[in-house]
């Protein structure tokens, strides 16, 4: 038998087919279009996006050539963004994503009549205007369509689930993400939603991640080439779907994802909403696992530093590259200086991400001389962005949230120069796994338990995640990282007035 995890993105969704040992049988992937109404607005059609699901579905399911069967398909979506749709299922109004940012006045509204505290220890979010109940107040005060005509109200994940089945469920994971729900009692919150004109009935069914929502649609079952019993299966939002795929099913461990962004998951047994968690803007929800809470600590620059730097600077490199048949990413970093070097950089090239969510920051290169070398830099890049996950780290520590060994996937984890430094800079052992897509992987296992196919999420993960190199601190660098690290700290503080004024 197999499964399939489908990924539905703010750009763009992906499909994978597995076997239970996790290989990958067939794939497929489809951008779709943002669109920008207005400045600070940013929207998805609902239905293009579905037109995208049923193509990589359906030619995932083709690559596949009838391998094994499907027994089943589990969700993994982006968080936030959401979809009023009226009595027969359409929807009343493009969906605006997490970096919408029209919902200022209902947000403050939303903190005047709960306060920023109690709105943290209910839904386990600072409150932000990114979250989707202020954007559903924003549709029902300015759209009258949605203040007439709506009936529910979907994230990504029940709305692709409602269109494959015909019922609407949503994991615990996801609709923590919409400010409304409750993650003490895993419910719909009456108190977040009193003084509102939402009301919890609009909302899909809450299901632990791993429930079966129902049975595929005949139609939709012809069309995509699937077995007329494929079970349709909660997921989770993207980051704890990843956080599944890695293999995080144990309290105190955490996944470090280098990308574009750079985001570590982490896991613990019990809520932590202390005030350095909202101060710092960590929030704490269920994990797609059972019984654990994750939060996430982000850099929105990341791995894409380095991408700046070899369109900026590493034209030899880039070069040199195309020559040899060479990965430009790990000739740039064997050509970084090996040790600690003088200059230090801020990685703010776009925003800050935690903890300090400090949209207008900017980058800075520090310490430069006439003696700096490229690899100098290129060291500089790779420690900058590394110091400021140690910085959430720490933070994390402070506030409660212990972890104690940490697992990377994404392109940085194909370096093992990169993840020896990450071991040494958060004296923290650092394995490497072999997942290009974990929140797909975590919604297939999703779907594994959920059918049977796997006894509990424990065998799934030991059945489909494979761990790579392992990676000790090496006590002498750390020593002299945390020397550093006291330097960095300082630079943000030092330098926000400045970049604020640029």
């Amino acid at each position: 038998m197999s499964l399939i995890g489908l990924d539905v993105g703010t750009t763009g969704c992906k499909a994978i087919v597995v076997n239970l040992e996790g290989k990958v049988l067939g794939e497929a992937y489809r951008e779709y279009p943002l669109t920008y109404p207005q400045p600070g607005w940013a929207e998805l059609d609902p239905d293009e996006v579905f037109d995208k699901v049923q193509v990589v579905l359906k030619e995932a399911v083709e690559r596949a050539q009838g391998a094994d069967p499907v027994q089943g398909i589990g969700i993994s979506s982006q968080g936030e963004a959401g979809i009023p749709v009226d009595a027969d299922g359409n929807f009343l109004y493009r969906s605006p994503v997490s970096f919408d940012t029209r919902a200022v006045p209902q947000t403050e509204r939303l903190g005047e009549r709960h306060g920023r505290e109690r709105i943290f220890e209910i839904t386990g979010h600072a409150l932000n205007g990114m979250y989707t109940l202020p954007k559903i107040e924003w549709l029902i005060e300015n759209v009258p369509a949605v203040r007439e005509r709506m009936e529910r109200f979907y994230c990504f994940e029940d709305y692709i689930i409602f269109r494959l089945c015909g019922h609407a469920a949503i994991d615990y994971s996801l609709a923590a993400r919409t400010l409304a729900f409750d993650i003490n009692t895993k419910t719909w919150s009456t108190e977040m939603l009193a003084d509102s004109p939402v009301d919890a009935s609009v909302f899909a069914e809450p299901m632990p991640s791993g429930s079966v929502a129902g049975t595929i649609l005949p139609e939709v079952a012809r069309s995509l080439g699937l077995p007329a019993d494929t079970k349709i299966v909660t997921g989770g939002h993207d980051q704890p779907c990843g956080a599944l795929g890695a293999g995080i099913i144990r309290p105190h461990v955490a996944v470090d994802g280098t990308g574009t962004v750079e985001c570590i998951t982490a896991a613990f047994p019990e809520p932590v909403l202390t005030p350095t968690m909202r101060e710092n803007g960590f929030s704490c929800y269920p994990a797609v696992a059972p019984d654990l809470y994750v939060t996430l600590a982000y850099n929105f620059t990341g791995g894409s530093l380095l991408r700046w730097y070899r369109d900026t600077l590493g034209q030899a490199e880039v070069a040199q590259a195309r020559a040899e048949g060479r990965d430009v990413y790990n000739l740039l970093i064997s050509k970084a200086t090996d040790g600690v070097v003088q200059p230090m950089v801020l990685p703010h090239f776009t925003a800050t991400g935690t903890p300090h969510h400090d949209p207008i920051s900017k980058g800075a290169i520090l310490g430069l001389a006439l003696e700096t070398t490229a690899g100098d830099i290129i060291k500089a890049v790779l420690d900058g962005v590394t110091f400021e996950m140690k910085l959430n780290l720490s933070l994390l520590d402070q506030a409660g949230v212990r972890i104690d060994v940490i697992r990377a996937i994404g392109g940085g984890s194909r370096s093992p120069v990169w993840l020896q430094l990450k071991a040494d800079m958060f004296r923290r052992p650092v394995v490497r796994l072999d997942v290009e897509e974990a929140p797909c992987l975590g919604a297939a296992l999703c779907a594994g338990v959920a059918t049977g196919a796997y006894g509990s999420f424990q065998e799934a993960v030991d059945a489909a995640v494979h761990e790579g190199d392992r990676y000790e601190p090496n006590n002498e660098r750390a020593d002299q990282y945390d020397e550093r690290f006291a330097i960095y700290r300082d630079l943000y503080p030092a330098l926000a007035d400045i970049n604020h004024r640029l």
